[in-house]
């Protein structure tokens, strides 16, 4: 798929099927996200594929927006390590795993999948449910699935501000 096309195609998709999805297409996700750049490439992210029933259990005790899926990623940032920018100490670890999240966003598509940002989560929740995310920002859930019956875009996916209103020359 050309990249303007697959950034149009994507959608919030809230309704999953919790159909298995091959080996290969998640390992193609993963190398997508892995693939994103970090600052100074110092990759202090760390995603957690949730896939076990019990491990999912445990995911739906934090938020209840998984949508059906049978699998999720969550996106984590380690701001111990990270780059600080030295004018004003700006940590990068969140800017980073956001990219890597975006990438994996957009390579769940890619598959033929479906999938959302979520950010309604319990984060204190997850690190008590999930000791291994203790000492990261946790920065999204995205619930992973093939798209179900009806499953659609927002009404509201097609509106989007002016180009005149976001983008200033100089």
């Amino acid at each position: 798929m050309i990249f303007y096309e697959l950034a149009k195609a994507r959608y919030s998709c809230r309704k999953l099927t919790d159909k298995a999805i091959e080996p290969e297409k998640i390992e193609r996700i993963l190398q997508a996200a892995i693939a994103a750049p970090t600052a100074k490439n110092l990759q202090r992210y760390t995603i957690w594929q949730v896939q076990s029933p019990e491990a999912f259990d445990k995911l739906k005790q934090a938020t209840p927006y998984t949508f059906g899926s049978a699998l999720a990623f969550v996106i984590g940032a380690k701001k111990d390590g990270a780059f600080d920018r030295p004018f004003d100490n700006k940590n990068f670890a969140e800017i980073d795993a956001a990219i890597v999240a975006t990438h994996l966003m957009l390579a769940v598509q890619d598959e033929g999948l479906g999938t959302t940002w979520v950010g309604w989560f319990d984060a204190p929740k997850m690190q008590e449910l999930f000791p291994e995310m203790q000492g990261y920002e946790l920065i999204a859930i995205f619930p992973v699935g093939y798209p179900a019956e009806g499953a659609k875009p927002s009404p509201r996916h097609e509106d989007r501000r002016a180009m005149s209103e976001v983008v200033v020359e100089l």
